[in-house]
């Protein structure tokens, strides 16, 4: 289980699109991260990579969108779950095959 998130969504998605319009306006990104990151009382760093990833899923910049990962991340969880299932029904299918033998043990 992830850890919990130290800022909220809102506070996310309104730094992110307040960097987009500011930049818009000016026409220029120099230095806008870290006005809006002093602005609203957020890391610069974290801000930077909540832009970053807002483009990816825009497709504005290459990269894996959320959704991939997220969907990529799902399917690691259940490809682990049918491996330990399969390991278990080895072992179960090996038991009863000793099981019903009819040779008698050394």
């Amino acid at each position: 289980m992830s850890a919990p998130k130290k800022y909220p969504n809102e506070l996310r998605e309104r730094a992110v699109r307040l960097v987009f319009e500011i930049r818009r306006e000016r026409g220029s990104s120099h230095g806008v991260i870290p006005e809006v990151a002093a602005r609203l009382g957020i890391g610069d760093q974290s801000l930077r990579a909540w832009v970053k990833q807002a483009e990816i899923d825009d497709g504005g910049r290459p990269g894996t969108s959320t959704a991939d990962a997220q969907r990529l991340a799902e399917l690691e969880r259940e490809n682990r779950e049918l491996r330990r299932s399969n390991e278990i029904l080895k072992a179960a299918s090996a038991f009863f095959a000793r099981e019903l033998d009819p040779r008698p043990p050394r």
